[in-house]
């Protein structure tokens, strides 16, 4: 073996360890970050899908109310008694009653 065949060896080992090591990596961010984000964004749109006339909501911007109506992209939510507000379907958050138990 001459230098050249070591020095081409060493790099190409390195090549292939820094492609594991990235595979790796990627794997990691996958299981940690996209994996848990992409089944809470899932666990959302079911919530939308299911929504009922009477369930206490909360709002994007906050606000705490009752679904009256539902349409099909909007809803109809009040927030106090004869004051209602209508809603982009997709900015309805959460379950008031579930997040007031925590």
């Amino acid at each position: 073996m001459n230098v050249q065949t070591v020095i081409l060896q060493a790099k190409g080992g390195f090549d292939m360890s820094f492609f594991i090591m990235m595979a790796l990596v990627f794997g990691i961010m996958y299981f940690f970050m996209i994996r848990p984000q992409q089944k809470k964004q899932k666990e959302l749109n079911q919530f939308r899908n299911n929504l009922e006339i009477g369930q206490a909501v909360i709002t994007a911007g906050g606000i705490y109310g009752k679904i009256k109506e539902i349409e099909d992209t909007a809803v109809v939510v009040e927030i106090a008694s004869g004051v209602k507000i209508k809603v982009d379907r997709n900015s309805i958050f959460a379950d008031a009653q579930a997040q007031q138990s925590k």
